[in-house]
């Protein structure tokens, strides 16, 4: 579903050295389903709590709460995200399991801290909690092997709650798709990979997924909040065509050649667009430069005197190699402009999606814009 803005790195720095990984959401709502559903049969909780995860492994989880009522019991897990900055580290994921009437199957509710999807889109149907379909299917997999051992039946409803939930949710994505309430329970595999990017991508793809389902012809994919602001001045689209794109171009552009929209802008700074000019579909510092040499062959091409080559070359950043062209009379930016909308259309492959570039000073004005191809 959606996950923490912060969740993927944007604001803090991947460590130095072997990282520590974490478990998901999901993991640990399974953890605490299993040890929940566990004492509703045997009158007592297994803890540490040990699971199965869709590729085998067998992870532990120490409970950090536990009751057991006549006809329910709860138990809850401390969420630990390893190394990785993800906003629900160290949240507390609880879940409730009491016996449903016969014929009922398993039925998930959300409680305190978990959203309810409201918008068409999502893996998840409209109404339901927002609980992805991969936590949803390791729960019923516990469950459904601890019924079948005590030969009961597996008609139970399984309430999910992360006390604080719905303020964590406002460091994600969840409000922007109409997740309301809280946040998600997420998780393909229960493994949380540090700064894998996994997590920021899959939230790019769902975006894109409700802004389909609402037939939206035009989506704005910015690198971040300036970007988006001074495009949407221009559009005022509705907010489900808003895509936090970040670093991840590739995410937007490879999404969308196989679920096309049909109209794309890009809006960014000028050193992450001259990034996707040179090729690059990852726009993040540790994993793309600018290459000093890509801007000055642009600028030669713009006009800019060969005399003027070497302090392009020797310039610090690509912004103050804009200035420079700038104080020369040059307007670099929308032959880079142009050249990323280029790049974009390769990444589509001849998907039909029309594409327009906007760069973006740091105060938001607008300092080059390609319109439409």
């Amino acid at each position: 579903m959606v996950t923490g803005k912060a969740e993927m790195g944007s604001a803090k720095r991947k460590p130095d050295g072997q990282l520590r990984r974490g478990w998901t959401t999901g993991a640990c709502a399974t953890a605490a389903t299993k040890a929940a559903l566990s004492a509703l049969l045997l009158g007592r909780f297994p803890d540490p709590v040990t699971i199965t995860l869709p590729k085998g492994e067998t992870p532990s989880f120490p409970l950090a709460h536990r009751h057991l009522a006549e006809a329910y019991a709860e138990a809850a897990v401390v969420k630990d995200a390893g190394d990785d900055p993800d906003v629900t580290h160290g949240a507390t994921i609880e879940v409730r399991v009491s016996f449903a009437p016969p014929g009922t199957g398993i039925v998930f509710r959300s409680g305190d801290g978990v959203g309810t999807v409201t918008r068409a889109g999502l893996p998840v149907p409209v109404g339901e909690p927002a609980i992805n379909p991969a936590p949803r299917a390791m729960m019923i997999a516990e469950v459904e092997v601890l019924c079948a051992a005590h030969r009961v039946a597996a008609d139970l409803e399984i309430t999910v709650s992360v006390p604080g939930g719905e303020a964590l949710a406002k460091q994600t994505w969840n409000p922007r798709l109409g997740i309301v309430g809280g946040l998600s329970i997420l998780g393909t595999t229960g493994i949380v990979h540090p700064f894998s990017c996994s997590a920021w991508i899959h939230s790019i793809h769902r975006g894109i997924d409700v802004a389909r389902a609402a037939s939206l012809s035009h989506v704005l994919a910015a690198t971040g909040s300036t970007s988006e602001n001074a495009a949407q001045a221009i559009y005022g689209l509705p907010e489900i065509a808003l895509l936090d794109m970040g670093d991840f171009a590739g995410g937007v552009l490879k999404y969308l050649r196989a679920h096309p929209v049909p109209r794309l802008t890009i809006a960014g700074g000028f050193a992450k667009i001259t990034k996707l000019a040179q090729g690059s579909l990852d726009l993040h510092s540790g994993r793309s430069q600018v290459d000093m040499q890509f801007l000055l062959d642009h600028a030669l091409e713009a006009g800019l005197h060969q005399s003027l080559s070497d302090r392009i070359l020797s310039a610090n950043t690509a912004l103050e190699a804009l200035e420079l062209t700038r104080q020369n009379g040059l307007t670099l930016a929308p032959l880079i402009a142009l050249k990323a909308r280029e790049v974009a259309h390769m990444a589509l492959q001849q998907a039909p999606v029309a594409v327009e570039v906007i760069i973006v000073d740091r105060k938001g004005e607008i300092l080059a814009r390609t319109g439409f191809e």
